[in-house]
Parts: structure tokens; C-alpha cells; sequence
């Protein structure tokens, strides 16, 4: 139990129990009890995935395909069925990092065949990535930043 304020007005605040949440972005409690995590609709992180596949989400309401959330940001419906992709894509933004990074490295945004964008890294020199360039999925995880790493596709070197 955790007590603020002064000794005269002192408000008691309890820790909930912590909750499993399938986003990054942090929810209120009321919300976290409305959102509790199923492996078969809306988890990215179900036991079944392989580590070389990547995973989205579609909203079985509007349709709308997404990377990594639990709300839609269409609709803010909560049903989202998690998907296989493809592995394909399109380069949408590229950029070359130097800072904090021991070795020069890109980061891009690349667009899916199913329509999510999903940041990640392309294999080959920082600076030869290109805005349009057609990639395909190398490794679901990287071993160091936890993000999907793609390699170019041949007939678009």
C-alpha cells in the first residue's frame, strides 16, 4: 500500500495486480479489466507463433489490419483477430541512424502487403535502402533491438 499527501489528507492507493497486455501503451486500470489478453483473438504472442513468421492484427468490425495494438485505431473496437502476413513489402521511409548504436544502421517503415506499416531494419548498407524498394520478411526478431529485420528482394537490387 502506497500513501500520498500530507498527514492530515492522506489518500491510500493500492497496486493492482499486474496484467499481461498485448501493446506497448499503458491503460488505466478500469481499461486493463475490459481488455484482459486471449491467445486466440488479439495476442501477438500466442505459443504457437514462430519466431520467423510476423503476426498483425485485423479488426473484425471495420477490417482494418494493424501491427501490435489493442485497440483498433479505426473504430477503437477491442475484437482483433491476429493474422500470418505474407512477408512482403514496400519501403515507405528510410532513414540512416548514427546515434546511440555502435555500429551505422537504417531504420525504416515498411508496408505490408496486408496494408500495416511495421517499423524495422533492411539488411545490406544503411544508406542504399530506397523508398519503394520491394522486400521480403529475413527474421521475425532481431537478437538486439526486437524488431522485424527484412532483406531485399532480388529482382529489385
Amino acid at each position: 500500500m502506497v500513501t500520498h499527501g500530507d498527514t492530515a489528507n492522506r489518500v491510500r492507493l493500492t497496486t493492482a495486480e499486474p496484467r499481461e497486455l498485448t501493446s506497448v501503451y499503458a491503460l488505466s486500470t478500469g481499461e486493463a479489466d475490459r481488455l484482459t489478453p486471449d491467445a486466440s483473438k488479439g495476442s501477438l504472442q500466442p505459443e504457437h507463433q514462430s519466431a520467423e513468421a510476423l503476426y498483425f492484427q485485423r479488426c473484425t468490425w471495420c477490417g482494418t489490419t494493424m501491427y501490435n495494438r489493442v485497440l483498433c485505431p479505426a473504430c477503437q473496437g477491442v475484437d482483433l483477430r491476429t493474422e500470418r502476413s505474407a512477408g512482403t513489402g514496400t519501403v515507405r521511409h528510410s532513414r540512416v541512424v548514427h546515434r546511440n548504436t555502435p555500429v551505422t544502421r537504417n531504420s525504416s517503415l515498411v508496408e505490408m502487403t496486408e496494408g500495416f506499416i511495421v517499423r524495422g531494419r533492411v539488411l545490406g548498407l544503411p544508406w542504399g535502402v530506397r523508398n519503394g524498394q520491394r522486400v521480403r520478411l529475413f527474421t521475425a526478431k532481431d537478437l538486439i533491438r526486437q524488431e522485424p529485420v527484412f532483406a531485399a528482394l532480388e529482382d529489385d537490387v
